[in-house]
């Protein structure tokens, strides 16, 4: 074993024992806190959501401008709900110790896949014939749609499937420590893990596996579905780095997301012996470069348009960025770039709570208005056909179906992530408690430490 120092105090974590976690931990699943009223309000924000879905479907898809906000909805959720887990498949594979408290948090993001995925399949319809446009499907029977419905299908599973490998070892506590229909439930979901070394060893490789395909998965996501529901609708906009850029946002959004999760259970969970400065220091210099590469990749794509200048590129530019949709772009930039950028290169905002979780706000708030005028641009022009755009159309506004489908679908995912966190511990118990086993508290000077044992 190799030893390295953490230099930072951390007094709650050293008062920490593996079986205080056990109990406390359990103790959230086998007798959870009641929450009808936020329970109540997340159920009725997916009804609301739930009747928004049907009405736009009853007005049909003839008028395809009128899906523009569900499909940006849509791709906003790829960033933000299937990025969170990246955190815990990224600094698994790093091996980061300080990984252990948050990796469930973010795992348990992947129920979004029972959400995303159905709502996919009401999007497919809305694409309008390939013939005629450009796309990069030649022609392959079946494609678009039904290879990007399996690679979409793939990441829910596959996400599913990590959060299910993760906590059987919790399952399997909870089966101990339970009694009755519990323990019965819980004997199930546990599959017979009896914890032999066997066991453990399949976990871990598991986990790694599951952790690959998930990335894997989800960047095939993001290159498919940008450029079918977005690149390819708009007549004229060629683009090698789009796709790019939207897998460098996924990567931004994942660890806003992680960061606006943290505090959330830290400030109402109850978890702030678990997620501490170290958590949100970490994630916030993550959030510095992926909006330093924001800027990078955009102005890559924008600089290849507006030096060619040619008009089916001055047309796309006047679409995407000086035309209609120039008040979300400008809200975009500012809210991905300036702010984020502005705030966390002074140390006292990055190494702190509050600063990166406002940042994060930012970043999640600019990256929804990024994909507005995106997708409804697209949305607004798409059947066009053609090698340029004719003319730019005006502002699609959105309604109040887009309302009730943003925010109920929201509150849907919302409302899953609650339930989930009932029955699966929102902390992983095993991987916290093999945190501490390697590790010790040490005193030097007048400071107070935490030595890291790491296998060599």
């Amino acid at each position: 074993m190799s030893e390295i120092h953490v230099p930072h105090r951390h007094p709650t974590l050293l008062r920490l024992t593996s079986a205080a976690v056990r109990r406390e931990l359990l103790d959230r699943v086998l007798a959870p806190a009641a929450t009808p009223l936020l329970l109540g309000v997340f159920a009725a924000l997916a009804i609301i959501g739930v009747i928004g879905l049907a009405l736009r479907v009853a007005g049909g898809y003839e008028n395809r401008v009128a899906w523009g906000y569900t499909a940006a909805l849509l791709a906003w959720l790829f960033m933000t709900v299937h990025g969170a887990p990246l955190a815990a498949a990224g600094l698994r594979f790093v091996k980061a110790d300080w990984r252990r408290p948050i990796v469930r948090i973010v795992e348990l993001c992947t129920v979004g896949g029972l959400v995303t995925f159905p709502l996919f399949l009401l999007l497919l319809p809305t694409l309008p014939p390939r013939q005629g446009r450009a796309n990069i499907w030649f022609d392959w029977p079946g494609a678009p749609g039904a290879y990007e419905a399996v690679a979409v299908l793939f990441l829910a599973l596959t996400g599913l499937a990590m959060l299910a490998l993760s906590a059987r070892p919790d399952f399997a506590a909870a089966r101990d420590a339970a009694t009755g229909a519990a323990r019965r439930r819980y004997a199930f979901l546990a599959g017979g893990w009896r914890g032999t070394p066997r066991e453990w060893d399949v976990l871990r490789r598991g986990l790694v596996l599951l952790g690959a395909l998930y990335i894997f998965a989800l960047a095939f996501v993001q290159f498919l579905y940008p450029i079918d529901f977005g690149l390819s609708l708009i007549p004229g906009w060629i683009s090698a780095i789009f796709p790019a850029f939207a897998m460098l946002t996924t990567l931004q959004c994942a660890a806003a997301s992680t960061l606006i999760a943290l505090y959330l259970w830290r400030r109402f969970g109850g978890l702030s012996d678990y997620l501490r400065l170290d958590h949100f220091w970490g994630l916030a210099k993550i959030l510095l470069a992926t909006s330093l590469l924001w800027f990078y990749f955009w102005w890559a794509d924008f600089l290849t348009l507006w030096y060619g200048r040619k008009p089916p590129e001055l047309a796309v530019l006047q679409l995407l960025v000086v035309g209609p949709y120039f008040v979300p772009f400008a809200l975009a930039f500012l809210l991905s770039f300036v702010v984020p950028f502005g705030s966390l290169i002074w140390n006292r905002v990055r190494i702190s709570i509050a600063g990166p979780v406002v940042v994060a706000l930012s970043v999640l708030l600019g990256n929804f208005f990024n994909t507005v005028r995106i997708y409804v641009a697209a949305y607004s022009v798409a059947g066009m056909g053609g090698h340029a755009l004719e003319q730019v159309p005006p502002a699609h506004p959105p309604d109040v179906i887009d309302a009730m489908i943003v925010v109920g679908v929201i509150g849907l995912i919302a409302l899953l992530y609650t339930i989930a966190s009932r029955v699966i511990p929102p902390v992983s118990i095993w991987e916290v408690n093999e945190g501490l086993m390697l590790r010790r508290p040490a005193h030097y000077l007048k400071g107070e430490y935490i030595v890291v044992g790491k296998p060599t």
